[in-house]
C-alpha cells in the first residue's frame, strides 16, 4: 500500500457541526508510504476514532477513506485480515494486551502468525526498552508504561507500510520515549513504512514531514 487518503471524512457525531475546525475532518488528506505524520488533538475531537476508522474497526463516518484507490468500506473480513498482517499495524491507546499472558507471549501471538521477526530481534527490543527482565512476567503485573513498550514490540512483528501509533508514549519518561522513537524510526526506515502518530500533548521528538491539527 502506497497511500491512505481521506476524502471529506468526518465522524457521524460531528457531521452536523458548523463550528468544526480541523485539518483532518471535512478535508482531503493524504498519507504517503515512507512519511512521518503527527496528528495533534484535544481530547474528544475524534483522535482514537480516526485510528479505528483507518484500522477498519469502525465505520460510523461520512465521506470516504481510500487505501490506494480502494474504498475501505468495500473490504470484507478476509481483506482486512490480509491488510492487518502484511501492511497496516497499530499500537492502540488502550494497548489491548492479554493480562493472563506473559509479555513475551503477548508478542508471540502475532509473531507466530507472521513469522516476521527473529527471537533475537524481539529479545533485543526488550533489552533496549529496559524490560528484558519482564519477558516472562504476566502483563497484568507490569506497569502501564512497561505494557506500552510490550505493545510496541508486538506492533512491529509484521510487515508494515503504515504504522498507527495512538498516544504511544503517554506513560513513558523521556529516556524510554527516546528509545521507543529510535526503534520505531529504525524499523519504519528499514521497511520504507510511514508512521502516523497521535498526541494530545506529549509526543515523540521526530522530524515530522507534516503535522495536522485534528
Amino acid at each position: 500500500m502506497k497511500r491512505i487518503t481521506l476524502n471529506n471524512a468526518v465522524p457521524e457525531i460531528f457531521a452536523s457541526r458548523e463550528d468544526l475546525r480541523s485539518e483532518i475532518w471535512h478535508s482531503e488528506v493524504c498519507f504517503e508510504r515512507g512519511g512521518r505524520y503527527l496528528i495533534e488533538a484535544e481530547s474528544g475531537t475524534g483522535k482514537s476514532s480516526l485510528c479505528s476508522y483507518l484500522y477498519g474497526q469502525r465505520g460510523d463516518y461520512r465521506g470516504s477513506i481510500l487505501f490506494d484507490q480502494s474504498d475501505i468500506r468495500n473490504f470484507d473480513t478476509n481483506a482486512w485480515s490480509e491488510i492487518r498482517q502484511t501492511s497496516l499495524s497499530i499500537l492502540f491507546q488502550d494497548l489491548r494486551l492479554f493480562g493472563e499472558l506473559t509479555a513475551l507471549e503477548n508478542v508471540e501471538i502475532k509473531n507466530r502468525i507472521t513469522h516476521f521477526q527473529s527471537h533475537a530481534t524481539i529479545k533485543g527490543w526488550f533489552e533496549e526498552l529496559g524490560i528484558a527482565d519482564k519477558m516472562d512476567s504476566r502483563i497484568d503485573r507490569m506497569s502501564y508504561g512497561q505494557q506500552q513498550r510490550v505493545a510496541l514490540i508486538r506492533a512491529l512483528c509484521q510487515p508494515i507500510d503504515f504504522l498507527l501509533l495512538d498516544e504511544p508514549i503517554s506513560h513513558l519518561d523521556d529516556r524510554n520515549s527516546d528509545v521507543m522513537r529510535d526503534i520505531i524510526l529504525r524499523e519504519t526506515e528499514r521497511q520504507g513504512a510511514a508512521l502516523i502518530a497521535t498526541s494530545i500533548g506529549k509526543h515523540m521528538t521526530i522530524d515530522y514531514d507534516k503535522r495536522f491539527r485534528l
